[in-house]
């Protein structure tokens, strides 16, 4: 049988992985650095003007770097598979780095969250808004305007959910699980990892029908929230919305699912 050419990537791979070759090393993150700007893009839509796209992509190359350097190609994964998670995650423990959420609305979005977990326990369905507002004290106007300014630490939330990461803890982040030797796989971790991602899935299934047509589109089919809201013919500022009262849904769910306590 006729063998594959290698390619120049591979034999970049091989002499970096076999010699720890530096500029087979550097060709391969200029080769892969798109990955990091697509990354970043994504993440960038939904958060404040404040956040430069620039940074972003400076902070994901360093996901990009520390993937390269712990990949492990004869393992059979997909490099880019890989590479993404670890751009997203170096990404987005420097946000939580930063800070830049108001704890204000850190806040409102937990009383959110509880509202939805309280109120379907309740009610045995999924709530309206209106009775989520009632739950709150507040107007449906005010229920909108909070979901809007949320809007910003939607994606980042989502994100935590495959790892069962909350937003109050900073330990066990992304960025620290990238210090683990990947050549050995906790058995309990691969365990726990399959039961979130059963849980996660189950909990988007019971999603309203837009919502859950807006975490598929974005996360699963890779489309923006503008061309999301192309094919549901609703404005981008509604399908962000959308996402994240799915995103709110979807933390509350889940946290009820592992039997904690509400978020406070």
């Amino acid at each position: 049988m006729k063998q594959q050419p290698v390619s120049d990537i591979e034999r970049c791979w091989a002499a970096y992985k076999e010699t720890g070759d530096p500029e087979a090393r550097e060709k391969l993150i200029l080769n892969y650095s798109p990955l990091v700007k697509y990354v970043a893009g994504r993440l960038s839509s939904n958060l404040p003007q404040t956040v430069e796209t620039a940074d972003l992509i400076s902070y994901g190359v360093f996901g990009l770097i520390d993937a390269i350097d712990k990949f492990q190609p004869e393992r059979g994964i997909k490099f880019e598979t890989y590479a993404i998670a670890r751009i997203k995650g170096a990404i987005i423990d420097e946000l939580r780095a930063l800070d830049w959420v108001p704890r204000s609305v850190r806040s409102r979005a937990r009383d959110i969250e509880n509202a939805y977990l309280v109120l379907e326990n309740r009610l045995k369905r999924v709530p309206t808004d209106a009775e989520i507002a009632a739950e709150l004290g507040i107007s449906i106007k005010e229920l909108d305007d909070l979901l809007a300014r949320l809007s910003y630490t939607s994606i980042v939330s989502f994100e935590e959910l495959w790892s069962g990461r909350d937003d109050r803890d900073d330990r066990g982040s992304q960025g620290a699980s990238a210090i683990k030797d990947h050549r050995a796989e906790d058995p309990v971790e691969v365990y726990e990892n399959k039961e979130l991602r059963q849980i996660l899935a189950d909990a988007i299934e019971r999603l309203p029908e837009r919502e859950r047509a807006v975490i598929t589109l974005y996360y699963y089919e890779g489309l923006t929230l503008k061309e999301i809201g192309a094919i549901l013919g609703v404005t981008e500022s509604r399908v962000s919305q959308l996402h994240t009262k799915a995103v709110l849904r979807l933390r509350a769910r889940i946290r009820a699912a592992q039997g904690l306590a509400p978020a406070v």
